[in-house]
């Protein structure tokens, strides 16, 4: 499922809402989410997960076509842990 069959979803199953209302909420949220994450901050939804920002530390990788070594810099990497609300769901037998 991509944004904008999220966004044809939400309309289907709310059909007072219109098109555009829809859009700019769905927007709105991934939006928040990402400047959460962009000022360090932790996003958590009970039921659903936890939202994080990792750091990976610099290390010397290596270029496929060349063999040579290649300096790659410490960046910050999305990271998202499922709540148990999910787990349970994808795993009934459990």
């Amino acid at each position: 499922m991509n944004r904008n069959d999220l966004i044809q979803e939400i309309q289907d199953r709310n059909p007072e809402l219109l098109p555009n209302e829809v859009k700019r909420l769905v927007n709105a949220i991934f939006d928040e989410i990402t400047q959460t994450l962009c000022e360090g901050n932790r996003i958590e939804i009970r039921g659903f997960g936890v939202f994080s920002a990792r750091q990976r530390r610099a290390k010397v990788g290596r270029n496929p076509r060349t063999g040579e070594s290649v300096h790659v810099a410490p960046k910050s990497v999305p990271f998202f842990k499922s709540g148990k609300l999910i787990r349970d769901r994808l795993n009934p037998e459990s």
